[in-house]
Protein backbone atom coordinates (compact mmCIF):
# COMPACT_ATOMS: atom_id res chain seq x y z
CA UNK A 1 0.00 0.00 0.00
CA UNK A 2 1.30 3.25 -0.82
CA UNK A 3 1.18 6.78 1.35
CA UNK A 4 0.63 9.95 -1.08
CA UNK A 5 1.92 13.28 -0.84
CA UNK A 6 -0.26 15.80 -2.43
CA UNK A 7 -0.38 19.45 -3.32
CA UNK A 8 -3.91 21.41 -4.00
CA UNK A 9 -4.43 24.91 -5.46
CA UNK A 10 -7.32 26.98 -4.01
CA UNK A 11 -9.03 28.53 -7.05
CA UNK A 12 -10.16 31.46 -5.02
CA UNK A 13 -6.90 32.65 -3.66
CA UNK A 14 -4.14 30.29 -5.63
CA UNK A 15 -2.77 29.75 -2.74
CA UNK A 16 -1.56 26.04 -1.87
CA UNK A 17 -2.03 23.25 0.39
CA UNK A 18 0.18 20.01 0.99
CA UNK A 19 -0.83 16.88 2.63
CA UNK A 20 -0.52 13.45 2.94
CA UNK A 21 -2.67 10.54 2.83
CA UNK A 22 -3.21 6.66 2.48
CA UNK A 23 -6.30 6.83 0.15
CA UNK A 24 -6.13 10.01 -2.10
CA UNK A 25 -8.91 9.48 -4.23
CA UNK A 26 -11.06 9.65 -1.29
CA UNK A 27 -9.29 12.54 0.92
CA UNK A 28 -9.67 14.87 -2.07
CA UNK A 29 -13.50 13.98 -2.31
CA UNK A 30 -13.41 15.10 1.38
CA UNK A 31 -11.41 18.27 0.68
CA UNK A 32 -13.98 18.68 -2.51
CA UNK A 33 -16.93 18.51 -0.51
CA UNK A 34 -15.87 20.69 2.40
CA UNK A 35 -15.41 18.46 4.86
CA UNK A 36 -11.44 19.16 5.47
CA UNK A 37 -11.34 22.03 8.28
CA UNK A 38 -8.17 24.23 6.77
CA UNK A 39 -9.29 24.11 2.87
CA UNK A 40 -13.82 24.50 2.88
CA UNK A 41 -13.62 27.96 2.70
CA UNK A 42 -10.75 27.89 0.03
CA UNK A 43 -13.13 25.62 -2.73
CA UNK A 44 -12.71 25.09 -5.26
CA UNK A 45 -9.57 23.13 -5.27
CA UNK A 46 -7.32 21.27 -8.12
CA UNK A 47 -5.12 18.48 -7.51
CA UNK A 48 -1.80 19.78 -8.91
CA UNK A 49 0.82 17.37 -7.83
CA UNK A 50 1.38 13.80 -5.75
CA UNK A 51 3.78 10.99 -5.06
CA UNK A 52 3.81 8.18 -3.82
CA UNK A 53 5.94 6.64 -0.66
CA UNK A 54 6.53 3.58 0.51
CA UNK A 55 5.07 3.96 3.92
CA UNK A 56 3.65 6.98 6.06
CA UNK A 57 7.10 8.22 7.72
CA UNK A 58 8.28 8.75 4.53
CA UNK A 59 5.08 10.81 3.45
CA UNK A 60 5.07 12.57 6.24
CA UNK A 61 8.93 13.78 5.98
CA UNK A 62 7.94 14.49 2.44
CA UNK A 63 4.99 16.59 3.57
CA UNK A 64 7.23 18.93 5.49
CA UNK A 65 10.02 18.85 3.71
CA UNK A 66 7.22 20.41 0.39
CA UNK A 67 6.53 23.06 2.87
CA UNK A 68 10.05 24.34 3.27
CA UNK A 69 11.55 27.15 1.43
CA UNK A 70 13.31 24.68 -0.39
CA UNK A 71 10.65 22.44 -0.65
CA UNK A 72 9.03 25.37 -2.17
CA UNK A 73 11.41 26.51 -4.62
CA UNK A 74 11.72 22.42 -5.96
CA UNK A 75 7.66 22.73 -6.29
CA UNK A 76 7.86 25.56 -8.14
CA UNK A 77 10.78 23.76 -10.71
CA UNK A 78 8.92 20.90 -11.02
CA UNK A 79 5.45 22.79 -11.65
CA UNK A 80 7.35 25.22 -14.16
CA UNK A 81 4.97 24.72 -17.00
CA UNK A 82 2.00 24.40 -15.27
CA UNK A 83 2.36 27.65 -12.80
CA UNK A 84 3.31 30.03 -15.84
CA UNK A 85 0.33 28.68 -17.83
Amino acid sequence: MFYYTYILKSEIDNKFYTGYTKNLKLRFKLHEDGEIDSTKRRRPLKLIYYEACLNQQDATHREKYLKTYLGKMFLKNRLKSYLIG
